[in-house]
């Protein structure tokens, strides 16, 4: 199925990015996707780049930048996008640590963010991404899951309310 969609991507200069955000959150800043999204590398790019297909349902924080560099760096800037599939592949981890932070860097060449703001997130996510990719082991160790099946109609739910509830998760 994801090569069908890939395969039919409609791809603009070298970017490859399929389905557009389409988010839903709650109380917290804790979103969850209401469409999928994919992305795969594109022609000048490293081919040995997985191909990524983010489910409906899937929960992101967006980039995780410490609220200290908001002003600079929000957590919902160009490259949110790219920072959604990094937190899938940290969650997934059906490749390695290096591989999914090379994601995140050619996705935002995609986006066309901009050459010090890449650096920044890149080499923040190579520098301190090691405690929250082991955490999320972990945590998916410990029965956590992270894509819905059922989503939250009133806006006051809180995530961390929603995830104690077995029956919500594909």
């Amino acid at each position: 199925m994801i090569e069908t969609w890939l395969g039919a991507a409609k791809v603009v200069g070298d970017r490859t990015a399929i389905g557009t955000l389409l988010l839903s959150r709650f109380v917290e800043r804790v979103y969850f996707l209401m469409k999928p999204i994919a992305w795969k590398p594109g022609p000048k790019q490293d081919q040995q780049l997985p191909s990524i297909e983010v489910p409906v349902g899937f929960v992101t924080d967006f980039a995780s930048v410490p609220r200290a560099f908001w002003s600079a760096l929000p957590p919902d800037g160009e490259y949110t996008y790219a920072a959604i599939l990094h937190d899938y592949l940290y969650w997934n981890q059906a490749t390695d640590r290096a591989t999914a932070d090379l994601v995140l860097k050619a996705a935002m060449e995609d986006f066309g963010v901009s050459t010090t703001d890449a650096f920044l997130v890149y080499n923040g996510v190579k520098i301190g991404g090691q405690g929250p990719w082991n955490d999320n082991a972990a945590l998916k160790a410990a029965g956590e899951k992270r894509i819905l099946k059922v989503f939250p109609t009133d806006p006051t739910t809180r995530w961390e309310d929603w995830k104690r509830r077995p029956d919500v998760f594909a």
